[in-house]
């Protein structure tokens, strides 16, 4: 019987997901659904794709993200993703989730104001949420986290900067079962931020527990990137131990200058953890990070620019040295007026991320702040970033390793079924571009630049972009839950 197919993209070099050496060989599409890998010579189709020179991948996996809005509000939101080839999104993170905490008469408190101001906190479950993104639609997939600087501030009645009553700390509880129950896949933390910070240890395990019947994940922005780190790191694995569950270091770094070069110790530490117990991490293509702005945080030899301010916008995109020398005063003091506002902080070591990345433990994350005015350029470039200059400028790690990190290992450490590997039964989540040409355009300067060499891309076997016409308007994307 012959094969036939929605789509068939031929003769192209497939990368399959899982490490393994590429191959020439065809594709085959139908529904939502990968019918066949290999010689599909006798398959037809209504529409075939010659790609001779160019790569087929399974859709980038963007392990880390702030796109719990992004995702509900199309395409102007989500071209900076499915530009790069990326069909699915891990929300949810850093403590930081859109649900489940309605909040509409208020600016909600930083960080959570990274998602937006108070139109956007509607969502008095995580059922609610997730019903939004059925009904709304979206162009990528979207797997996702409750969080607990959420989760505190839906709680605590306004006081955050404390440590949770054990009242309190029950209601976080139920609430993480509930959200579990309608959809949502763990529970993440950002216990470097003020709304987190005074969490305990024993807090966080007692909230974190509510997962362990669901098999969830625990996912972290750890208590301290900087001189502490090692201690964040056994704090990260022993709430992991505790709870019965996997963990996942967000964005893993070593920050600020008197800590450059402590990969060295940070990763062996985290492999010898992952010997014992599931251990994982995230990380982000560039030497900077960025958040919020925290005046408090601010030192004198790190660089920082200005990605949003809402009482000065016109300073987004300007280094806050010369909005203070503007202004005549101090940094510090520059910060404070510029609040709230968003920071780019070049706070790490290039051999640091260097290293970070081509460690067998690591996935891919963006990290990336879509609704900041002049956002950091890893919003737009952080896939072909690792594909060009990683790969094939500085060689880092091979073209296969750079497509397991962003598909298949991610989606392992997710639990995200069916997706992340090129095969036959597999969701049809794909990616199309040049190996040779494929790079990151966004600079510091400029961030909010298409890549090239992102040819066309395919979530649930619909295209969602494709290079000649941009985003295509469909809207296949569908709530992922995890190991479900």
């Amino acid at each position: 019987m012959t094969l036939r197919c929605d789509t068939i993209i031929r003769d192209a070099t497939l990368f399959d997901g899982t490490g393994a050496a590429r191959r020439v060989g065809d594709i085959g599409l139908r529904g939502d659904r990968i019918v066949g890998v290999g010689d599909l010579g006798g398959a037809t189709a209504d529409r075939e794709v010659i790609a001779t020179g160019k790569a087929v991948a399974p859709g980038f996996i963007d392990s880390h993200t702030h796109d719990d809005r992004a995702v509900l509000c199309g395409p102007e939101c989500t071209t900076c993703k499915t530009s790069q080839g990326v069909t699915t999104v891990v929300v949810g993170n850093c403590g930081v989730s859109l649900a489940p905490y309605r909040n509409t008469s208020a600016r909600p408190i930083p960080p959570l104001d990274l998602l937006g101001d108070e139109a956007w906190w509607t969502f008095d479950s995580f059922g609610d949420y997730a019903h939004a993104l059925k009904t709304r639609g979206s162009e990528v997939n979207t797997y996702a986290f409750v969080g607990h600087q959420t989760l505190r501030a839906r709680t605590m009645e306004g006081d955050v900067y404390r440590q949770a009553k054990d009242g309190e700390i029950a209601r976080m509880h139920d609430l993480v079962r509930q959200s579990m129950g309608e959809g949502a896949s763990g529970f993440s933390t950002g216990l470097y931020y003020p709304p987190n910070a005074q969490a305990t240890t024993e807090e966080v395990i007692a909230v974190a527990e509510a997962i362990r019947p669901f098999g969830g994940l625990y996912c972290t922005h750890m208590r301290d990137e900087a001189d502490r780190i090692l201690a964040s790191i056994e704090e990260t694995a022993k709430i992991g131990k505790r709870v019965g569950v996997q963990v996942h270091i967000s964005h893993h770094k070593c920050s600020m200058p008197e800590n450059y070069g402590r990969s060295t110790q940070t990763l062996p530490l985290i492999s010898e953890y992952a010997r014992t117990q599931e251990v994982a991490y995230d990380v982000y293509p560039y030497p900077a990070g960025s958040t919020v702005l925290m005046p408090d945080k601010l030192r004198d030899d790190v660089e920082v620019m200005i990605t949003w301010s809402v009482p000065h916008p016109e300073m987004a995109g300007k280094y806050l040295k010369d909005v203070a020398r503007g202004w005549n005063t101090d940094i510090r003091q520059a910060a404070s007026r510029l609040l709230p506002a968003g920071q780019i902080t070049f706070q790490m070591d290039e051999e640091d991320v260097r290293r970070i990345m081509a460690h067998p433990l690591s996935v891919i994350g963006s990290d990336g702040i879509p609704h900041d005015a002049h956002p950091h350029p890893r919003l737009w470039g952080t896939f072909p970033r690792v594909l060009g200059h990683y790969v094939r400028d500085v060689k880092l790690f091979s073209l296969e390793t750079a497509v397991h990190k962003m598909t298949g290992r991610a989606a392992a450490i997710f639990g995200m079924v069916d997706r992340g590997v090129l095969r036959e039964g597999a969701y049809a989540d794909l990616v199309l571009f040049d190996p040779h040409t494929v790079r990151d355009r966004a600079t510091f300067e400029d961030p909010k630049q298409l890549s090239e060499g992102i040819e066309e891309v395919w979530c649930n076997g619909i295209p969602t972009f494709a290079v000649a016409k941009g985003a295509t308007g469909e809207k296949p994307g569908r709530l992922v839950t995890r190991n479900r």
